[in-house]
């Protein structure tokens, strides 16, 4: 019996492979797999990882990640079932760490609360978006973050800070930079007026521009790399002739050479190879290296 077992109200798996679990489609088992439903059951795990001193990985929605093919041990957290958004007065909406950002779009557009648009197509969640500062088309979460709810995992408390505490940058925060430290609980967003008739034309507009521009076809975990100033990592990429470039099963996209997926059943390894191969030939081509926008976990 491990310690987990005691935990009966938490639904905890055993090897469950995590490329279920992530957009690329790729990944080995998780250890242990936990899907708790409320803070109070992610303080719970937190707390006995903490003083088991037992690896935690939180998982958010997969959506950011390459996990080897090796998976990972401990306890791997996906917060999908803590997905509660509810408006609030002042056209103001809080969403729990693994409430989807469209379907917190979705959500202001009914409330007519405008601003959030440009989340509606980005995949992922209210927590990884927080840490990573997600963004798209010229907005980003930093500029509607009214207040963060995390949970500090040294002394297992939570703590809430106002948006403008957050560290926020491009494609980064204070969770980023201390990671481990501090997981999202919960996020409350300051929205702006306007018609869900408007709010939705534009939700479609940008969404129909993502179509038409990215591989959605493929399996991927979105940008694979930052922009690095003064460049775009696609066109980087694609100066250096690796448009449709393969290594296994993945592949530099031919519609989008920011964008590396999973053409045809690849593995981890395949991606984290051709990963590093678009970074050296980028390198030696530009004199730019490329740092990934996607986690990348479980590779020595």
């Amino acid at each position: 019996m491990t310690v987990f077992d005691q935990l009966q109200d938490i639904e905890i798996l055993r090897e469950e492979h995590l490329s279920k679990h992530t957009s690329f489609r790729v990944g080995g088992p998780a250890e242990f797999f936990a899907l708790p439903k409320t803070a109070e059951e992610l303080t719970i795990l937190v707390n006995i990882c903490h003083k088991e001193n037992v690896p935690l990985t939180i998982l958010g929605d997969g959506t950011n990640v390459l996990i080897s093919d090796s998976g990972l041990r401990g306890v791997v957290v996906t917060t999908s079932k803590m997905n509660k958004i509810e408006c609030l007065g002042n056209r103001r909406i809080k969403a729990q760490a693994g409430a989807r950002l469209a379907k917190v779009a979705e959500a202001a557009c009914k409330a007519e609360f405008a601003g959030f648009e440009f989340a509606s197509g980005i995949p992922g969640t209210v927590g990884g978006a927080v840490c990573m500062n997600a963004g798209a088309y010229d907005h980003d979460i930093a500029e509607f973050c009214e207040s963060v709810t995390m949970l500090h995992v040294s002394n297992i408390q939570p703590i809430t800070i106002p948006g403008t505490e957050m560290g926020f940058a491009y494609r980064k925060s204070i969770i980023h930079d201390n990671p481990g430290e501090l997981l999202v609980l919960e996020a409350i967003f300051q929205l702006l007026p306007g018609t869900e008739s408007d709010i939705r034309t534009k939700m479609r507009e940008l969404n129909n521009r993502r179509r038409q521009s990215q591989p959605l076809e493929f399996a991927s975990a979105g940008s694979t790399f930052k922009r690095p100033p003064g460049h775009y990592a696609g066109k980087l990429i694609q100066d250096s002739g690796l448009k449709g470039f393969a290594i296994g099963g993945a592949m530099v996209s031919e519609k989008h050479a920011g964008f590396v997926v999973n053409a045809d059943n690849a593995t981890a390894q395949d991606i984290y190879e051709l990963i590093k191969a678009v970074q050296n030939r980028v390198l030696v081509d530009s004199g730019v290296w490329l740092e990934p926008e996607v986690r990348i976990m479980g590779f020595s």
